[in-house]
């Protein structure tokens, strides 16, 4: 009778740890399958906490959980694509990456990461899910920067000619903190569409929060950062932007306009001006003695101090010494001469000596990774160097614009491309 018992007992048990772990799948059902993946009601209830303990950082107001969860499932469908396309290129993010990541993460919210595991955990996040979700979006965005650089080509004209617009501006060169939301329609919703664009910008006119409209309408591709852009200068803005910006003052609301199949809005939270770029240069000359098995560095030493003296007393000049002595081929033909540079291009201890000497004056003796050395600053000039600055900072917008345009049409393709299947509570599918 009692190993009946016994038996009767595990059975139960048996049956009471299936109908758990039954329960358990249950909670965790996909909720939508996107190529060959799935995704789970715990990734969605993963993204709203982690999407709320970024709010709740950044002391920011969200629309209720049932707006947020169509814009968190879309985003979810996008990185899921994402991830599959950084393992089709065998991306893999190591852990010392991710540790980086995660340190700057912590860093960029005024903490440390022991604090920022704690704010996670506190959150009903565990740590090593938080880690995986990094991790991902790490291996998304190297996926997504490899992708859609192959689409981008910048010429040589292009920048030459922004480089000169830029130049012509610098003065006036502004900076601006844009906030946007995307409304997309197809042509039957049209109208509504419109209808909707002008009423959130009325909204936005009597003082709605912009972020908060963005979470809960925006179809864009910062919906879920409330929008936010961040500073950009209208040449690295996507082009629908820049060609509606004309100078606007700080708190600015633009919009709605149409551009494609999409209404957007703007808001200008904030501007500010640049300068031109300006830097000293330094004209030095050098006298280098490398030590050497025959000569220590005390000798090395010495052997400078007397040409100190000789130059002092009249007996030889730096040239005359320096092409004698120097063991730097490059000055020494040159009478040590290094010509005007700028002093970051010089090893720390020769940058601090021709940063500090006064013209004229002949340095003591000092060591550096290449031997010993004395200098003598004959004179420095501040170099606009605006035009070079230009012509690099031409080639970042050109790119930067180019990557934005292109990486909306990457993602825009990608989704068009994908089975994507989103399943209603029941199980069946969403029509």
């Amino acid at each position: 009778m009692k190993k009946w018992t016994i038996l009767l007992s595990c059975v139960f048990a048996l049956f009471m740890t299936s109908m758990a772990n039954a329960k358990q799948v249950e909670l965790d059902k996909v909720v939508v399958i996107v190529n060959k993946g799935v995704i789970l009601q715990s990734d969605v209830d993963i993204a709203m906490k982690m999407l709320k303990l970024n709010a709740k950082e950044s002391d920011q107001k969200l629309p209720s959980d049932s707006v947020l969860k169509q814009q968190v499932i879309d985003k979810l469908i996008l990185d899921k694509i994402q991830q599959q396309e950084a393992k089709r290129l065998g991306i893999h993010v190591d852990d010392k990456q991710l540790d980086t990541a995660l340190s700057d993460i912590a860093k960029s919210q005024k903490m440390t990461l022991k604090q920022l595991i704690a704010s996670v955990q506190k959150a009903g996040i565990s740590y090593s899910t938080f880690r995986t979700e990094i991790r991902h979006e790490i291996a998304e965005r190297e996926a997504r920067n490899a992708l859609v650089r192959q689409r981008i080509n910048i010429l040589p004209e292009e920048v030459n000619n922004l480089a000169k617009v830029l130049a012509n501006q610098t003065n006036s060169t502004v900076e601006y903190k844009i906030a946007h939301i995307q409304l997309n329609f197809d042509e039957q919703d049209k109208l509504k569409v419109e209808k909707q664009a002008d009423e959130l910008v009325n909204k936005l006119k009597s003082g709605t929060n912009f972020s908060t409209m963005a979470y809960s309408y925006s179809k864009g591709p910062k919906a879920l950062s409330g929008g936010q852009w961040g500073w950009m200068r209208k040449e690295e803005m996507p082009t629908v932007f820049a060609d509606q910006i004309k100078m606007n003052k700080k708190g600015s609301i633009i919009g709605p306009f149409l551009a494609g199949s999409s209404y957007h809005i703007l808001k200008i939270e904030d501007v500010k001006g640049l300068k031109t770029v300006a830097v000293t240069e330094v004209d030095a000359r050098h006298i280098l003695i490398k030590p050497s098995i025959i000569l220590s560095d005390a000798g090395a030493k010495k052997e400078l101090n007397g040409f100190i003296k000789e130059i002092k007393d009249g007996k030889a000049t730096f040239a005359e010494l320096a092409k004698q002595y120097s063991q730097d081929p490059g000055s020494a033909a040159q009478g040590g001469d290094l010509g005007y540079q700028t002093p970051d291009s010089f090893v720390p201890e020769f940058k601090h000596q021709v940063e500090t000497l006064p013209v004229g004056q002949i340095s003591k003796p000092f060591k550096t990774v290449n031997g010993w050395h004395i200098v003598e600053v004959m004179g420095r000039k501040q170099v606009d160097r605006t035009d070079a600055a230009m012509k690099n900072r031409a080639y970042r917008i050109l790119f930067n614009r180019k990557f934005n345009e292109e990486a909306g049409a990457w993602l825009q393709e990608i989704r068009a491309g994908a089975y994507v299947d989103i399943l209603k509570g029941d199980g069946s599918n969403d029509s």
